[in-house]
């Protein structure tokens, strides 16, 4: 049988409490038991109420920095899409997005 460490037994209670992820997840990663996990969260948890709120403040941030990773990976998508995307043609032959006009040589003036 391993004995754990106190300061392992906290950081897995931090992380069961935190994470957002289900018990047995953090207890396979952990490699130790749901039950074990689970008397720990029970021993260890912190009585003082401040600390739950704590908790939910962590948990959200962590939801809003995936969210906001999530978005710019989106934003980078949809600018490299636009950047390599060919230019739009009229009827007349001119590009929407040029400058200048387009002379009959095909070169654009200003």
């Amino acid at each position: 049988m391993i004995k754990h460490t106190e300061e392992f037994k906290q950081e897995a209670v931090r992380i069961a409490l935190t994470s957002g992820l289900p018990r047995d997840r953090v207890a396979s990663d952990l490699g130790i038991g749901k039950s074990t996990l689970g008397k720990w969260v029970s021993q260890y948890r912190p009585s003082d109420l401040a600390a739950a709120p704590q908790a939910d403040l962590a948990r959200e941030n962590e939801r809003l920095r995936l969210e906001n990773r999530v978005l710019r990976e989106e934003r980078e998508v949809l600018k490299n899409r636009r950047r390599l995307s060919p230019p739009v043609r009229g009827r007349n032959g001119s590009c929407y997005g040029a400058v200048g006009r387009v002379a009959a040589d095909g070169l654009l003036e200003a």
